[in-house]
């Protein structure tokens, strides 16, 4: 039968370059990536068999089996799942299919545990194959096709690949790795058997391969292990999540998660437990340590793998957990739910419903516990089970435990959180808008930098502890950068005062804030909108003085609001400069200049905001105001455009601006 050659998509051919120079750090892990492809093809089989049974065609039993030829230096993984058709072959063979791949091949750094990581994350798995092989051979049939219309794809993973047509009786495919030289450790039963115990042991299919025997050489001189042809599984061929927690070990929890996730990091917590009531489930999820490269991508897929009674149903099910939790990796398999349940019932189904609302509690109690033993990482935390639950379970000290191993895990766990923040601190915040319910929880576990703190450290509740003696308001500031927050004019009376300051720099967060106006019954006051208002913490001399300073300011204000009145809403004198001439704040309730500039950064339409000036009556340059007729306008725009490039602006007209302080310089 005739050949046909195709050639790599780019990015393909560039990533198996990097494969072949040993990108994964642990060899290993290409045993994984296939036996896992293999397990989606048989749960593929399965969902499309509700529909059409006949699919099973003679095999309803589903498994998956692995098979070496020392002699033909040869590794082969089969299943009998779903299987490919010819032009499957060439577009999933010969294509990273998922989206983003642009983004994937920009990520590749030549870092070989970084890359390792990816390769997972973006769904290229199979590639993994080409660390041990120097050819590599799949055959295939897609289940409901006629024998006749199988397909051979192979490659030595160069520049381009065959496929041809070829017949072949059972459905499915089967993998045939061509082993390099420095591979044979891969054609031994024991390593196998062993890597397949370490990291496919969840498999709920049964992973079957050869028993083997010792065989004696000829005048019993040295001998071999042969294979007796009967196949036997090597795995325990049970969902891990089905398991009782005891009988699952961390190693094994880690396992299924890398798994599942193709992170090459541990977790950094997990939670497994069965829900039994009106909607009965299993849950098993994970707090990942490093968020997806992929996370802000808006062709990103988040959520959850969903089983009905352990039959696989879809991928990434979005409607199991809330879009600000999209990071969570996992499993839910539903006792409830039909087995032809679809994407769109699952948004109107009340099982589901009730699953998405236990699982968001349940994820936002991880973290929880997480923030409270950062919160009391001085004390020696308990031990914790490592074959129940990833941050719950507490067990008693061992005898002969070390002394300082309390410490040591708690000065662990104490650094879990603050990974966990500064991996996805952001989506969490999005849940003050879109999680009503659960908004006091979430505003709980927000950390901010401030005034006191350059790290994103401190908690609403610990700021409020530390307020001053009658202040009334929790303050905070946006900017683009921590930078900008930190020497941004309007936090000078704060600074004078010694009342601190939350520093907000993720360009989510006014857009969060919006839904967040009080915390513990203490209101959330931006420094930058309204008129600065002090209370208590400003005493009668300052504010008569204040009154008195704007009452003899009036005619200045007056010609400063005509000369700038296509740019400012409004001109006034304010208490809140020290040091600066001049700042830029919006009136109370409405949009900051920066989300503005941010909104049209994105393509997005965005009102026009006409921002209030705020002067510094006392300041140099403000009063030369007072003196300096014919400059004056020069004087107002250079104050104005000065503002707007201390909160991060630009001028609306730079050539001018330049052109006003260089006449001014002169």
């Amino acid at each position: 039968m005739s050949k046909n050659t195709h050639s790599f998509q780019a990015e393909v051919a560039q990533l198996l370059h990097l494969v072949t120079h040993s990108l994964y750090s642990n060899k290993e892990i290409f045993l994984r990536e296939l036996i896992s492809n293999a397990s989606d093809a048989c749960d593929k089989l399965r969902f499309e068999a509700l529909d059409n049974a006949a699919l099973y065609e003679d095999a309803p039993n589903l498994e998956v089996r692995v098979a070496f030829d020392k002699k033909a230096r040869t590794l082969t993984i089969t299943d009998n799942g779903i299987g490919l058709s010819q032009q499957e072959a060439i577009d999933h063979l010969g294509t990273i299919a998922k989206s983003g791949t642009r983004e994937f091949m920009s990520r590749l750094s030549g870092d070989q545990k970084a890359d390792a990581q990816l390769i997972g994350q973006f769904g290229v798995g199979f590639y993994s194959g080409f660390i041990v092989a120097d050819r590599i051979v799949v055959e295939s049939r897609r289940a409901g096709l006629p024998a006749d219309q199988g397909v051979r794809w192979s490659s030595t993973g160069t520049g381009d690949f065959e496929v041809e047509t070829i017949a072949r009786d059972k459905r499915g495919t089967s993998v045939i790795l061509h082993l390099r030289e420095d591979a044979d450790e891969f054609l031994n039963g024991w390593k196998l058997k062993q890597v397949i115990s370490k990291y496919s042991d969840h498999i709920s299919l049964p992973i079957l391969m050869e028993k083997e025997e010792w065989k004696e050489g000829e005048d019993d001189k040295g001998g071999e292990m042969v294979a007796t042809g009967e196949w036997e599984p090597v795995n325990k061929a049970s969902a891990l999540w089905a398991r009782a927690k005891k009988d699952v070990s961390e190693e094994q929890y880690v396992e299924f998660y890398k798994s599942i996730s193709h992170d090459y990091e541990a977790p950094l917590a997990w939670s497994h437990n069965r829900v039994e009531g009106s909607t009965e489930y299993t849950q098993l999820l994970y707090i990942p340590a490093k968020a997806p490269m992929d996370l802000w991508n808006r062709d990103h897929k988040g959520g959850l793998k969903l089983y009905v009674k352990r039959v696989f149903i879809m991928d990434e099910a979005e409607a199991l957990l809330p879009s600000y939790l999209r990071f969570v990796k996992g499993v839910i398999d539903s006792a409830d739910l039909p087995l032809n349940v679809s994407r769109e019932l699952l948004q109107e189904s009340r099982d589901v419903k009730a699953i998405r609302e236990g699982s968001t509690k349940r994820v936002l109690s991880m973290l929880e516990d997480l923030a409270k033993k950062a919160a009391a990482s001085t004390a020696a935390a308990p031990a914790e089970s490592p074959a129940a639950d990833g941050v719950t379970d507490v067990v008693d000290k061992k005898e002969g435990e070390p002394a300082d191993a309390d410490a040591a895990k708690a000065s662990e766990d104490a650094g879990k959180y603050a990974k966990f923040y500064a991996e996805f601190g952001s989506v969490l915040k999005e849940g003050l808008g879109e999680d009503f319910a659960n908004r006091d929880r979430i505003a709980k576990l927000l950390r901010f930098a401030s005034t006191t703190s350059d790290a994103a450290t401190v908690s609403l509740a610990d700021y409020k502890a530390r307020m001053k003696d009658g202040q009334e308001a929790i303050y905070y500031i946006t900017a683009d950068t921590l930078a900008a927050a930190k020497n941004s004019p309007q936090l000078e009376v704060f600074k004078k005062k010694g009342i601190e300051v939350l520093l907000m720099t993720d360009r989510v967060d006014e857009w969060a804030l919006s839904y967040l106006t009080e915390f513990d019954g203490t209101p959330l006051q931006s420094v930058a909108k309204g008129a600065v208002d002090l209370g208590q913490l400003q005493d009668e001399a300052e504010k008569k003085a204040a009154e008195e300073a704007a009452e003899a300011f009036k005619p200045v204000l007056e010609k400063l609001k005509a000369s700038l009145k296509d740019k400012a809403e409004d001109v006034r004198v304010t208490t809140r400069l020290v040091d600066s001439p001049a700042c830029l704040v919006v009136q109370e309730h409405g949009m900051s200049t920066q989300l503005a500039r941010m909104l049209k950064q994105a393509g997005q339409k965005a009102p026009e905001v006409k921002p209030v000036l705020e002067v510094n009556a006392e300041h140099p340059l403000v009063k030369k105001l007072e003196r300096d007729e014919a400059h004056f306008d020069d004087l107002a725009n250079i104050l104005f455009d000065q503002a707007l490039l201390a909160e991060g602006g630009l001028p609306e007209d730079p050539a001018a601006y330049v052109r006003r302080v260089n006449a001014l310089l002169v």
